[in-house]
């Protein structure tokens, strides 16, 4: 099974510290051996996914994300992610979801749902919840999903959104505009040879919620 190695987040720990072109051109050899255990691991990963999902199509390198930051639009002006990010999209329109995985000595976590639906299915997905919202409860509740991913994070509106109750019994869930999990890992686990199998342990227990927004937002007319 790939490993992520000590040497990759060494290279991040030091690219923190000296996030400069020049010095980024003098370590391009330790950025490339750690660009490829990435990859190495991003493949090996979706492989383990593909166990338990379908996940896109997509080639490995497409589900690495570049380690040059744009800073076009960003406060952040270093040129550089001291981090590794790495994607994985559900296949076909029926399956509604994503994962993420983010690297970065001790900031390493998962993540995954919906951070920013469109407005059509924002709206599906208000309607269904006000209609009722015992279904989504009960999957927030399963001690399993609690214990690994806690509670919803991501911005909502501050009263309540058009043509809905903000009175209604489950307008915490009708506010959201955003239904993102995240779960963070300990940088020894990030090490560890199970690393993989805790990732796709984690992502299989927000399976019931991808089902449940799959459904909601594909259901017929």
């Amino acid at each position: 099974m790939s490993l992520i190695r000590p040497s990759t987040l060494k290279f991040l720990t030091d690219l923190k510290a000296n996030n400069n072109r020049e010095w980024f051109t003098e370590n391009k050899e330790p950025y490339t051996e750690a660009h490829e255990n990435m990859l190495e691991f991003m493949g090996a990963l979706i492989g383990e996914m593909n166990k338990i999902d379908n996940i896109e199509d997509d080639s490995v390198r497409r589900s690495l994300f570049r380690i040059y930051r744009d800073v076009r639009f960003s406060k952040n002006k270093t040129p550089y992610k001291s981090f590794f990010g790495g994607r994985m999209r559900r296949a076909t329109s029926m399956l509604r979801g994503g994962y993420y995985i983010h690297i970065e000595p001790g900031n390493t976590f998962l993540t995954g749902g919906f951070r920013n639906p469109s407005p059509s299915d924002l709206k599906l997905i208000r309607t269904e919840l006000a209609h009722d919202a015992a279904p989504l409860r009960a999957i927030m509740e399963d001690e399993e999903f609690k214990n690994t991913w806690g509670t919803f994070v991501g911005k909502s509106v501050k009263t309540a959104p058009r043509g809905f109750d903000a009175d209604h019994p489950d307008i915490d869930l009708i506010r959201m505009k955003q239904f993102r999990l995240v779960h963070p890992i300990a940088d020894d686990i990030v090490l560890s040879e199970n690393f993989i199998f805790e990732i796709v342990k984690s992502f299989l227990t927000i399976r019931p919620f991808f089902n449940y927004m799959s459904e909601v937002l594909t259901r017929p007319a």
